[in-house]
């Protein structure tokens, strides 16, 4: 399968080398942030963007919200872990080179890269993460994706991949993550439910300000209760002052 990258004149290739020129135009500060960047930051970034949304779940909404919600969370690096160990099978069959090894004049930021080329397990790993993400929550899984997608551009940019490899890491951890989704968060809810209403781990699934929240009696604040037997009853009324 090594032939994928020996055409030169490839679309893949060729997209390869736009990409990767702008490493070699760009001054070498601005290499050092984007290699960084791909090789860990934007990997931080999505685990962190996990977190703040587990952070926010389990504060707002009833419980069955919270767990539905965290749920989906702990399916996230889940099906990232499985994504990249059905990824092992795939490098091996493909057995693609990484391009820096068939074609010259990349621009290679990071040096070391030994194993096969396709598919990216950064690609991988980030849109698994964001896609099981963006099934818990919208709005943090659309963020995810956009830090995936930008992620798949630094690996190209850095000269490590093709264009095609993190295409394909993103399938990969697409398919991980919605295929094996219904399984997954029907074995894990029980159990997430579960944790939710241990004395010990409750507050894993939900805050315990949200959770007194909710257990408190719905009272109106500022007005008194009613005295339903009037004034007179403990003998300050009306007749106790007549008499």
């Amino acid at each position: 399968m090594a032939e994928l990258a020996s055409d030169g004149s490839s679309p893949d290739v060729a997209l390869l080398y736009d990409i990767n020129g702008l490493a070699e135009q760009a001054p070498p500060w601005f290499d050092r942030v984007m290699e960084f960047t791909g090789e860990y930051g934007i990997p931080l970034l999505t685990v962190l963007v996990v977190l703040w949304c587990w952070w926010s779940v389990r504060r707002r909404g009833s419980f069955a919200d919270s767990v539905t919600a965290v749920t989906g969370i702990v399916w996230a690096p889940l099906a990232a872990g499985v994504a990249l160990l059905v990824n092992v099978p795939i490098r091996g069959f493909v057995e693609r080179p990484r391009p820096f090894e068939d074609h010259d004049g990349l621009e290679v930021l990071v040096e070391g890269k030994t194993d096969y080329s396709f598919v990216s397990d950064h690609a991988t790993l980030t849109m698994a993460l964001a896609v099981a993400l963006f099934v818990a929550h919208r709005r943090f899984g659309l963020a995810a994706i956009g830090l995936a997608l930008a992620e798949g551009f630094t690996r190209v940019y850095m000269g490590v991949h093709y264009p095609t490899d993190v295409v394909g890491g993103f399938a990969l951890g697409t398919a991980v993550a919605l295929l094996l989704a219904p399984p997954a968060l029907a074995l894990l809810t029980p159990l997430v439910r579960t944790v939710g209403r241990s004395r010990r781990g409750a507050w894993l699934v939900r805050s315990r300000r949200a959770a007194a929240l909710a257990a408190a009696p719905h009272e109106t604040v500022g007005i008194p209760e009613p005295r339903l037997g009037g004034p007179a009853e403990d003998g300050h009324g009306e007749k106790g002052l007549a008499a």
